[in-house]
């Protein structure tokens, strides 16, 4: 496996991105604005992050998803890794991360990368996406924000 910038005019792999992002419009936005990688096996996308600026010294890494059939192999370790290596190459002191507050599985994976809990958005996806998301049973309504200074 190997990870890689998307080319310049290289479609991003929308089905991946949506997976960790249900609103395409929000998902478009931010590509717009950041910069999408993703990890290649055998000539086939099985991963991507996005990693978007915000201020100078602050990425954050707003979109990190593995196809189903790669998922519990060590391969979203490594694009969390291979994120922070990048904001920490590019000159960055700090790497965010938000998610869901039933993201159980994300939230232990952040952690074992590094990133510590800096406080939580209440309502966020309340408020920022139309339709209720659900996810292992539980409303996902809060974002957790995680940090990692570099």
């Amino acid at each position: 496996m190997r990870i890689r910038q998307l080319a310049a005019g290289e479609r991003p792999p929308m089905d991946l991105l949506l997976l960790a992002d249900p609103s395409e419009v929000i998902v478009k936005e931010y590509l717009l604005r950041g910069q999408c990688y993703v990890a290649v096996k055998e000539e086939k996308v099985i991963g991507e992050y996005v990693l978007l600026p915000t201020s100078p010294e602050t990425v954050e890494l707003v979109n990190v998803a593995v196809s189903e059939e790669y998922q519990g192999h060590g391969v979203g370790k490594k694009l969390v890794n291979h994120a922070v290596q990048q904001a920490r190459v590019s000159g960055y002191r700090t790497i965010e991360v938000g998610t869901g507050n039933s993201s159980v599985n994300q939230l232990a994976l952040y952690q074992k990368c590094g990133f510590r809990m800096t406080g939580i958005d209440r309502d966020f996806f309340i408020r920022h996406y139309p339709e209720e998301i659900y996810e292992n049973g539980i409303q996902v309504r809060d974002m957790v924000r995680l940090s990692q200074d570099l």
